[in-house]
């Protein structure tokens, strides 16, 4: 009669074991199904969107802005554009006075790297990439106007995303140099249209 009652306390463990193992993951997927809303909202694609409008360069400071951005490095001065591509390309210029250097990362919605280009591999160190989908470039492709043949096109599934600009400040000196290349960084829909229509 012992060995059956403790044959039974044993069964009862175990039992008591899964029932809790259960509940403990329901209340973790609870929690987090109920806190997957917050966390979506600190996504980098996001932050870079309540800066302000599309296709337009925002400068990153030291302190946080409103959506919450920084640059975190300070010899690294940068600038963030987000854009939608479903209509027409976006171009992303930059003219190159001398700055040490810069590199150019161009990510989808998800925070996926696109494409990256730096001083040292561009066509006369200068930032010129104009970003669309598949059928968009294939249209310019075709019939690429004059003056474009050092222009870097960068093909992406995502309509959605954002490009990161940075240049770095190696002694203070560079310091308004680089503030001009940053400030003088475009991104805008590419303005130029064949006969068919993107």
């Amino acid at each position: 009669m012992f060995r059956r009652l403790l044959g039974n306390f044993f069964w009862l463990k175990i039992l008591f074991a899964i029932l809790t193992g259960l509940v403990g993951a329901a209340l973790l997927h609870l929690v987090i199904v109920i806190s997957l809303p917050q966390f979506s909202q600190r996504d980098a694609y996001t932050r870079i969107l309540a800066e302000g409008e599309n296709q337009r360069f925002y400068r990153l400071s030291e302190k946080p802005d409103r959506a919450g951005l920084l640059k975190d490095d300070p010899m690294v001065e940068m600038t963030v554009c987000a854009f939608d591509i479903s209509e027409a390309p976006v171009r992303l210029t930059a003219p190159n006075g001398g700055v040490p250097f810069w590199s150019l990362g161009v990510y989808d919605s998800s925070s996926n790297e696109v494409f990256s280009i730096n001083d040292r591999t561009s066509a006369d160190g200068v930032v010129d990439v104009v970003v669309g989908t598949p059928a968009q470039l294939t249209v310019l492709r075709k019939s690429l106007p004059r003056g474009f043949a050092q222009t870097v096109l960068v093909e992406t599934q995502q309509t959605e995303g954002y490009a990161a600009l940075r240049s770095l400040t190696t002694h203070k000196s560079f310091g308004p140099l680089v503030s001009q290349f940053l400030d003088q960084a475009t991104c805008a829909p590419f303005q130029w249209r064949s006969r068919s229509q993107f």
